[in-house]
């Protein structure tokens, strides 16, 4: 059987490194389609070196299979020189895997963020000119310098990789609840603790320890399967656990936008506590304060009736200022900002950028300034609009236009998402909310949606209006 394993495994050798390089560069390619800019996770700034890593490794690999096709239409001169660029990809490669694993080490052990660079220079001062130089022939400093690559390069690389990875796991992950993420970053560094092994320990052939008794050929012997076949499953445990690890970005940004929802849910809450105070309490304690103080003029003398009086008259106003003292600590802090700053703001928000293409068209006057009172209520539907477009209708672009027309503000947002049905008659909370404002700014707020032809969201407003 084991024979018959290896036999099939002779023959198909080249399909065998297209694989193993195909799943290195998948790795590499699914990392790099992944938008982690708006992360806050430590794990994401090091996933760059994870896909140089997964390029690399994948680009040396296939040049196994067509630097000797290429070798019957180029010069031998040519030939040399992509052989030695194909062993200087290897040794590139571990580099960007030791330099992944050292930066998510970074916090527990910052000058080792220098240790895979150290390493790679004393590779290059041996094995690239002094190595060519000093070498009888390409062929045995091709071997050598390929053995020594995995060895002080890859194989430390791998496990440092490993490490980081089960740390980060420990440190961030787990914290957060994401168990699934949890374990499926345990079994990427399970993956390379073996690639370690089979990438960094198992080499071809050399005449000294301990490439003599553990390499390719042993390798094959022992188990009936070639080495680049276990890097190759190695590498596609790996793959796949990261490319499942990448959902933490997924629902990272949900909670941010579920956070954001919550942030804009309690301010509203303690607007319309606010107004309602002002709205409906201190009205009807200024209108008791009122008869209160009608009542002591027409008291003729200062008794104890006038005195009581006084003494209500001097509560009700101690109430009033309280009141007042309450619904300022309800209201957010005033915006320092004009309209256009805060809308502009708002469309180049960094942690809109990455999930949706804000188009931004604005075109409004400095003088006269719109009411710094009613500029939150812009504010606050322009961020309900971007956040029904990108959480809810998964849009891909936004378009964001404001101008000022006939004395009015126009506020238009456009997307292309999904979009729902209006005519229901169930608005959510949102959109009633973007309604209530737009009331309270004395203008209209319409919306246009259509399912599966994104919405339209309009905003109008007069430019001037008294409080």
């Amino acid at each position: 059987m084991l024979e018959a394993i290896r036999t099939f495994l002779e023959i198909n050798a080249t399909l065998v490194l297209f694989v193993y390089g195909l799943v290195f560069f998948v790795l590499g390619l699914a990392i790099a389609l992944q938008s982690r800019h708006h992360s806050r996770l430590e794990f994401a700034r090091s996933l760059g070196w994870l896909a140089a890593f997964g390029f690399s490794h994948g680009l040396h690999e296939w040049g196994a299979i067509f630097l000797p096709i290429q070798a019957a239409y180029l010069a031998g001169t040519v030939i040399t020189a992509l052989q030695v660029i194909q062993v200087i990809f290897l040794a590139l490669s571990f580099g960007f895997l030791f330099q992944f694993g050292v930066e998510l080490l970074r916090v527990r052990w910052p000058r080792l963020v220098v240790l895979p660079l150290i390493v790679m220079v004393i590779w290059g001062l041996f094995f690239i000119a002094p190595g060519l130089v000093l070498t009888k022939d390409l062929h045995t400093w091709h071997l050598q310098s390929s053995i020594w690559a995995r060895y002080l390069i890859g194989f430390p690389g791998a496990l440092f990789a490993a490490y980081g990875l089960r740390y980060q796991a420990q440190r961030t992950i787990k914290p957060l609840e994401m168990h699934h993420i949890y374990r499926t970053l345990q079994v990427a560094g399970t993956a390379l603790l073996a690639y370690a092994v089979v990438g960094g320990l198992v080499v071809p052939r050399a005449e000294f320890f301990p490439a003599n008794w553990l390499n390719n050929e042993q390798i094959s012997a022992w188990l009936g399967v070639s080495p680049p076949v276990l890097r190759s499953l190695t590498g596609l445990v790996l793959v796949i656990a990261i490319i499942r690890t990448l959902e933490v970005f997924d629902i990272e940004v949900d909670r941010l936008i579920e956070q954001m929802e919550l942030n804009y849910t309690l301010v509203e809450e303690r607007e319309r506590i606010g107004r309602e105070l002002h709205d409906g309490a201190i009205q009807t304690i200024y209108t008791a304060g009122l008869l209160v103080e009608s009542a002591q003029r027409k008291l003729d003398q200062p008794d104890v009736a006038g005195q009581r009086l006084e003494r209500a008259m001097s509560a009700i106003n101690e109430a009033i200022t309280d009141l007042r003292t309450y619904i300022g600590g309800l209201r957010p802090e005033a915006e320092l900002i004009s309209l256009s700053a805060g809308i502009q703001a708002r469309a180049a928000d960094l942690r809109l950028a990455t999930l949706v293409n804000v188009r931004l068209e604005i075109n409004l006057p400095e003088e006269p300034p719109f009411n710094p009172v009613h500029v939150p209520h812009v504010l606050a539907i322009l961020n309900e609009a971007l956040s029904n477009a990108t959480r809810h209708a998964q849009a891909k672009t936004v378009s964001v236009q404001a101008r000022q027309h006939d004395g009015k503000i126009l506020l238009i947002v456009e997307d292309d998402g999904h979009g729902f049905q209006t005519e229901d008659g169930h608005a959510g909370y949102g959109l009633r909310n973007m309604r209530d404002r737009a009331r309270l700014l004395g203008g209209t707020l319409s919306i246009d949606a259509h399912s599966g032809k994104g919405t339209r969201i309009t905003l109008e407003a007069p430019w001037e209006r008294e409080l």
